[in-house]
């Protein structure tokens, strides 16, 4: 079942939000559910997302160890030894992060190039009544976002130069680029899907 883009992008960002909230049982239970589904749909790329942020989770549970008070895990090491209860609550962000980075992986997998600034162009249609182009800024996120990717896919160690790419690649954007977007319509099922997104995040947050 193929579902409107800016369904997709709004449910990903509630279910993100909803992790932040939820205790360690629904994490559980909800990070198993997504990290298989990103074993069966995107393997590939949550894998080359896991290992280009591996520094950033490692550093993340360091800083939870380290600065969070608590009992110590090893008494022989005295201030040297992280605490339990930090330990913990690190696995327990570290959770949350490999989850947003599978749900993403998931998202992006489903979604090209073209349905993702279709996605965002239809969030983005509010913005108008400020007086701001709703396709300028779908297009220009979209391509960031787009190039940004594969910056990180590349594996690319001088981010100097992913930084130079991505003016580059879509610096020259103006009006008199054209870009014709998938024709997509919102259906029962796209209500649902986000009805069942905002019924999480009520929930989490009770």
């Amino acid at each position: 079942m193929k579902f409107h883009p800016a369904a997709q992008i709004v449910t990903w960002c509630l279910l993100v939000v909803s992790m932040q909230a939820m205790t360690q049982v629904p994490l559980l239970f909800t990070a198993s559910f997504i990290l298989l589904g990103a074993f069966l749909i995107s393997r590939q790329k949550f894998l080359q997302l896991v290992r280009r942020t591996r520094w950033i989770m490692l550093s993340l549970l360091l800083i939870y160890a380290y600065s969070t008070p608590g009992q110590t895990l090893s008494d022989s090491l005295g201030m040297l030894s992280p605490s339990r209860e930090g330990l913990l609550e690190g696995m327990v962000q570290l959770t949350r992060l490999t989850t947003a980075l599978a749900s993403l992986a998931i998202l992006l997998n489903n979604l090209s190039r073209l349905q993702l600034i279709a996605g965002l162009h239809s969030l983005f249609a509010p913005l108008q009544l400020v007086g701001l182009s709703k396709e300028r800024l779908a297009v220009r996120l979209a391509l960031t976002l787009h190039y940004a990717e594969e910056a990180v896919m590349r594996g690319s160690d001088a981010w100097q130069d992913s930084l130079r790419s991505l003016y580059q690649n879509y610096g020259n954007v103006g009006d008199s680029t054209l870009i014709e977007l998938p024709k997509c319509r919102f259906l029962v099922s796209d209500m649902l899907l986000l009805a069942s997104a905002a019924l999480l995040l009520v929930v989490t947050m009770q």
